[in-house]
């Protein structure tokens, strides 16, 4: 499988292969050679559709029955490569060459990569394209950048300061502690303060313990597992106690949830109803539900357990069986390969759970978790030792 951008005679080009065909787009327009003209381009894929858009004019294809995920597991390759031979000849049209000239704010699924001399792996022969200390987004926040004899400076729009604006002014005078984060309210020209796990209080300076997680909707607890080496991952299992009194709310999502083609087990609550959703490969993701199970919102505590052998899928909700589902009777996809991270309640400030889970829950949870256990370890999660922001004593 490949993902190919390249220049072909003046055109920008897509190439991909998914493992049956490979697939060619082109722009409809040259480029401007000339070297002082910043084109912007974005292309990619969605499932097997492609699409690629030079300066806003867009060429897209559409997906044919087939392969629509893209298996690749080597570096990630910018400009050129550190060797003529990885390119695949399907990927592009003539001989292989590397790339002569700029190339600024790169964007992966969401994600801007930083083209430094410190942050890639690795590289070759590369220049400073702008020649000054200004640079590209230097100032953030739509901020313009000045050279100066000392080196540079930004004059930032009215809802920013900093030297680079990248401070709100509504945080600029904020009283959030060291253990927080301040997060700008410009509707009400003010900020509030996202606490760390083990801080709470309005600015995050009352210091707690807990063992039930309470969470209260901007809330979310990121676990790393430090057995997932040891894991087999054709057999998983998730189980946690919870209680909510809301309809909607994402309890559990075991998985990177970094970009569309990664695996997850998920568990929240949708209409008051308890679902259940498994994606082991290719976005094949199959929500369970059992409407009949209305009680989960009542605010009383649930015990869940979710158990995966393969592609069958069972569901206990209070040790009784709920669901049990062969989701897949291909076997074609046979692991949940989560990556060894786990979120409760919700995901990262700024991800929201509509967002990040396409649909599948609408809400972060209002609620308490507590006694999560892994596999058959013999040990509950400590949610303490986790990452996350905003978590109460469920105790209090």
């Amino acid at each position: 499988d490949f993902l190919c951008i390249s220049l072909v005679n003046g055109f920008t080009q897509l190439r991909y292969n998914l493992g049956d065909r490979t697939v060619i787009l082109q722009s409809l327009q040259k480029v401007h050679a000339n070297g002082n003209t910043w084109h912007s381009l974005s292309t990619g894929r969605a499932g097997n559709e492609g699409y690629l858009e030079l300066d806003g004019i867009n060429v897209t294809r559409k997906a044919s029955p087939g392969m629509n995920a893209l298996d690749t597991h080597t570096d990630f390759f910018v400009g050129g490569v550190s060797s003529l031979n990885f390119v695949n000849p399907m990927a592009i049209e003539n001989e292989p060459t590397g790339f002569t000239g700029c190339i600024r704010e790169i964007v992966i699924n969401n994600r801007e990569l930083n083209l430094t001399v410190t942050d890639p792996k690795g590289g070759a022969n590369i220049g400073d394209c702008d020649g000054t200390d200004c640079g590209y987004t230097v100032c953030k926040n739509n901020g313009t950048c000045q050279v100066e004899n000392s080196g540079f400076s930004c004059s930032c729009p009215r809802e920013w300061t900093g030297t680079m604006c990248e401070q709100s002014i509504h945080c600029s005078q904020n009283m959030c502690g060291s253990h927080a984060l301040c997060i700008p309210q410009p509707s009400s020209l003010s900020y509030t303060c996202a606490c760390t796990l083990g801080w709470t209080g309005k600015y995050c300076d009352n210091k707690i313990k807990f063992y039930i997680a309470k969470f209260v909707g901007n809330s979310y607890i990121k676990y790393t597992d430090p057995f997932y080496g040891k894991r087999d991952l054709q057999y998983s299992r998730l189980s946690l106690n919870f209680t909510t009194n809301q309809t909607e709310g994402l309890i559990a999502w075991m998985g990177k949830s970094e970009d569309e083609d990664n695996d997850f087990l998920a568990i929240g609550l949708a209409n008051g109803a308890l679902k259940v959703v498994i994606n082991l490969g290719e976005r094949i993701s199959v929500p369970l539900m059992h409407s009949k199970y209305f009680t989960c919102s009542d605010g009383r505590w649930h015990f869940i357990t979710v158990v995966q052998n393969q592609t069958c899928i069972k569901v206990y909700l209070d040790e009784e069986l709920i669901l049990f589902e062969d989701i897949d009777p291909q076997r074609k996809y046979t692991a949940l390969n989560y990556g060894g991270i786990c979120y409760f309640g919700g995901f990262e400030i700024g991800r929201k759970v509509n967002i990040v889970t396409t649909g599948l829950f609408q809400k972060e949870l209002i609620g308490k978790i507590k006694d999560v256990v892994l596999f058959q370890d013999s040990k509950k999660i400590q949610l303490m030792k986790a990452e996350g922001y905003n978590i109460d004593d469920g105790n209090s």
